[in-house]
């Protein structure tokens, strides 16, 4: 399956900026629909959600909901209209849509906080599937597996990227629903809808799964929820997909067919927990109540791989087993290969070419993204030995940030003319501050010494009320509505943007078509100040 994968980035590679970051923009509906869908289920989603919800129940339905809704905003409100606006980045249109480098470089910088924090997890995946497949110790298959990974993409740039997430995701669907079925057919659990006739087990398993929020308060649940709906359209690998469509037409179809295929993991996820949490439990000779707590209770580790062992706990054969594992790579590895092109295209083209270097020729700049992508390989691997959080946990500190920062910048930027430079700086300064304040005050007292002292432990925080209220993996309920006031306040105070900027904006909304290389400066500034029907 590897060198499957190291072939197709070969036979795609690119030599050109617009190959190697948006596919040449030629990707249609299906395969984008499907590269969404495997650039999406990650190892989190993959592993992590049946972990989730097999370690804490009810509360990891706030995952299912928060990682699906997510799609809907993004169809109605930003697929087509960022099509149309037509450019290589997220921080691209940032910076563009608010004449500002100064925008420019904090949606760069928060670019790379997110493939960062994103892909540790990621890695982390890969090392735990790799380990269980080959019986080795966990450091040297995160650096096996990430060096791949890493080479490929070096190679083959966005178009090898997308045409192996097409495969990785018949690869890691296949994967998972098979093991969902054989193992509730083998088990007895189900017949022919698994993803429904789990709920026989409930009365069963533990109080975690039958009495919502016994755990985890009301406010932690909606605060989560709202954190992954806002957080995944404010993703710039998500984003970057509707960048590589021919048009706004097939961006809107790929979000309707990538949401199709998100569910078919999703829905059957839930069912997997419940297998794996009984399974787990009559392997170990105890209660369903003992899964969560006392001597033999299931680990975070074990959560994380709960799709692999509930295969192996169900006496299947070993190869199919390994079928399961590979399709838990395929997961880690597209989403790795997003994270780390957005990655490289921020350093790339949006620091070096249009901050530091306006004169790179294109050699030159897929070069520096090939370096980056190298670079923060290495990076993300080293911190994967040792992270900071379970892998669903990890990731959903990334949506907050993108939830908290980008999104605001986006929906603001397409759907209200007057945002203007000052208001989108103040409001991403606030965000990003906010959500820095809330992983130093929650997750960093616990690795930190002098932190820890000043908390009164390792495992408080700083700030008690602030950490109830804006926990990291939380902080956009908070976040997202204060940056949009704050933006909003001060675009009001300050003077509109200009014309052009504006004409800009009503093209996104324009029912007029574009060419598939146009972008809509292009249209405004060829127009001879002619401006599309206000709709």
């Amino acid at each position: 399956m590897m060198a499957s994968f190291l072939v197709i980035g070969y036979v795609f590679k690119v030599a050109d900026t617009e190959g190697m970051w948006v596919a040449g923009r030629g990707i249609g509906n299906i395969e984008n629909g499907m590269a969404i869908g495997a650039n999406w289920m990650s190892a989190a989603s993959y592993l992590g959600l049946a972990g989730l919800v097999a370690l804490s129940g009810f509360y990891g339905v706030a995952f299912i909901v928060g990682w699906t809704t997510g799609y809907f905003v993004l169809l109605i409100f930003l697929a087509a209209q960022m099509r149309r606006f037509g450019k290589y980045t997220a921080p691209d249109f940032v910076a563009d849509r608010f004449n500002s480098p100064m925008a420019r470089a904090l949606a760069a910088f928060t670019t790379l906080l997110i493939a960062y924090v994103y892909s540790v997890g990621q890695a982390r995946g890969m090392g735990l599937v790799g380990q269980y497949v080959f019986g080795l110790d966990i450091i040297p298959m995160i650096v096996v597996m990430m060096t791949i990974t890493v080479g490929y993409l070096a190679l083959s740039g966005m178009l090898g990227a997308t045409k192996n997430m097409a495969v990785q995701y018949v690869i890691l669907i296949v994967a998972f629903l098979a093991g969902v079925y054989v193992v509730g057919f083998s088990q007895g659990y189900s017949t022919i809808l698994p993803q429904i006739e789990y709920g026989a087990l409930f009365s069963e398993l533990s109080r975690q799964f039958s009495e919502p929020f016994r755990a985890n308060s009301y406010y932690l649940w909606v605060a989560t929820a709202f954190s992954l709906i806002f957080g995944t359209c404010g993703l710039p690998h998500v984003l970057v997909r509707f960048y590589t469509v021919q048009n706004e037409r097939t961006a809107r179809w790929s979000t309707v067919s990538g949401l199709f295929f998100i569910m078919l993991l999703y829905w059957a996820a839930p069912a997997m927990a419940a297998f794996g949490v009984d399974l787990f439990a009559a392997v170990n000779n105890i209660s369903p109540d003992a899964v969560y707590n006392g001597e033999q209770a299931m680990s975070g580790a074990e959560g994380d791989v709960i799709v692999v062992l509930a295969a192996q706990f169900a006496d299947l054969p070993t190869w199919f087993v390994g079928l399961v594992a590979a399709g838990g790579m395929a997961a880690a590895i597209a989403t790795t290969a997003g994270l780390f092109i957005t990655a490289s295209s921020a350093v790339a083209h949006d620091i070096y070419s249009e901050l530091i270097n306006p004169d790179a020729t294109q050699r030159q700049q897929v070069l520096i993204g090939r370096a980056t992508i190298v670079a923060i390989g290495a990076l993300v691997t080293v911190t994967a030995f040792n992270p900071p959080a379970l892998i669903g946990e990890l990731v959903a500190y990334a949506f907050s940030l993108a939830g908290t920062v980008l999104f605001p910048m986006f929906f603001l930027g397409l759907w209200w003319e007057n945002t203007n430079r000052q208001g989108a700086l103040a409001g991403m300064t606030t965000g990003l501050l906010l959500w820095i304040g809330s992983v130093v005050n929650s997750v960093l007292p616990a690795y930190v010494g002098f932190l820890a002292d000043i908390a009164g432990g390792p495992g408080q925080a700083i700030i008690p009320i602030y950490a109830q209220y804006v926990p990291p993996i939380g902080a956009a309920l908070i976040g997202t509505p204060l940056v949009f006031l704050v933006t909003i306040a001060v675009s009001l105070v300050t003077p509109e943007p200009p014309l052009e900027t504006k004409k800009m904006v009503r093209q996104c909304h324009s029912p007029e078509p574009m060419g598939q290389q146009q972008s809509a400066e292009d249209i405004v500034s060829n127009s001879g100040g002619e401006t599309p029907a206000d709709d």
